[in-house]
């Protein structure tokens, strides 16, 4: 019954999979991707062919001048304080336009913690700008929150661990179009992470000057070992591979360690990878809102990242659901997980991960800080079935 209801949004999914399909292969294919790029070289990495086609491929994807995709890049985090600390100088201001952040990015500029080497530790400060009812840009603050201390506007596309929705690329364009007939100089960029594929536009289509993300997540398509990018115009990419190595190097070197082929094999997947956990996140949010769970986002709602919440406003809920999506693991799936005070995070987390890559969360997964509302995070399945079997699971536990 559920599917039934679902139908014609399944058919939109598969629309926009197959847009983004026919994308990235004709990035490849203008390209000259060939089987002699999957080759590596070793020390310096100087002229390694694998390294430069896969940062050309991703440019044409995203649009851009230039982009930066490296392995020793760890996790979406990273990619965005190396993003931040390599434009930005002492004196600097940045300005979240989309709310709170990611509570990792907050610990990154020093707004909790004291973290060696934080942002604000090195005299960048930091400024917000909440939505409008958790949904819209509020133009009018934004306008008067920019100075000329204003490096860099920073909006996060996903819902992180808020209760709002995704922020979509039309809403961004309308947003970045603004900033940018008033404000020329200050850079624009997006935490892209659980947002690639979900639409035929990136934020780059839209006018960002730097788009940045995670492989682990939708781009590396379950098949990425490890990995970030940063995209964006070649001044900036400059400067930021500058910071990745030093001054006068920048991007000319950088070891791939062999890992071409499965970054670029998992960019090829990722439109099917994102498709199929879209359908998944739809599933369980219209399973568990004929419940009575508050869902973020709502069924009919224009989603612009993979990530469903719901609201158990429980903490044995909570933990029994993210234990379910665990037990429907093909990795891991006897693991109990349960909360830990995680590095980064002011709350304790749990995370439910049973993935061939570990915290690969495009595949199946469900995360949550332990506070209220107690919201549990669902993203990712790499396949449908998995999603399928997640629900079913994740029912039985919370109904005992």
């Amino acid at each position: 019954m559920a599917e039934n209801n679902l139908y014609e949004k399944f058919k939109e999914i598969d629309r926009i999979k197959e847009y983004n399909q026919f994308k990235v292969i004709k990035a490849m294919q203008d390209s000259n991707l060939n089987y002699t790029n999957f080759y590596w070289n070793t020390g310096y990495g100087y002229n390694d062919p694998g390294r430069e086609k896969v940062e050309e491929i991703y440019s044409r994807i995203f649009n851009t001048e230039d982009s930066l995709v490296r392995p020793n890049i760890v996790s979406g985090t990273h990619a965005l304080y190396l993003t931040l600390s390599g434009i930005t100088k002492y004196g600097d201001t940045i300005v979240s336009i989309s709310g709170t952040p990611y509570d990792t990015m907050l610990t990154v500029l020093g707004e909790t913690g004291e973290e060696a080497n934080n942002l604000k530790q090195h005299g960048i400060r930091y400024r917000e700008v909440d939505l409008i009812n958790n949904e819209d840009f509020d133009l009018e603050k934004i306008d008067r929150v920019i100075d000329d201390s204003t490096r860099v506007v920073m909006i996060q596309r996903s819902t992180g661990y808020s209760e709002r929705k995704a922020i979509t690329v039309e809403k961004m364009k309308e947003c970045i179009s603004h900033i940018k007939s008033r404000h020329n100089d200050v850079v624009i960029m997006i935490d892209n992470c659980y947002g690639e594929f979900m639409e035929e536009y990136e934020p780059s289509d839209a006018g960002a000057d730097l788009v940045v993300g995670s492989l682990i997540k939708n781009p590396g398509g379950g098949i990425a070992l490890t990995g970030g990018y940063i995209c964006g115009k070649s001044y900036l990419i400059e400067m930021i591979s500058n910071r990745l190595t030093s001054p006068g190097i920048g991007k000319e070197v950088g070891l791939t360690f062999g890992q071409t082929r499965n970054i670029l094999q998992g960019l090829y997947m990722a439109p099917s990878a994102v498709g199929e956990s879209l359908k998944g996140a739809l599933l369980i949010a219209h399973i568990y809102n004929k419940l009575g769970y508050d869902i973020i986002p709502q069924i009919d709602d224009e989603r612009s990242d993979i990530i469903q919440a719901i609201k158990f406003n429980d903490k044995k809920k909570l933990i029994a659901f993210c234990q379910g999506v665990q037990e429907a693991s093909p990795v891991d799936s006897r693991a109990l997980p349960e909360p830990w005070a995680m590095p980064g995070y002011t709350d304790e987390v749990i995370m439910a991960c049973g993935a061939f890559v570990q915290g690969s969360s495009i595949e199946l997964s469900a995360d949550a800080p332990l506070r209220e509302p107690y919201m549990a995070y669902f993203q990712g399945g790499i396949t449908y079935a998995q999603c399928k079997l997640a629900a079913a699971i994740t029912l039985k536990r919370i109904l005992k």
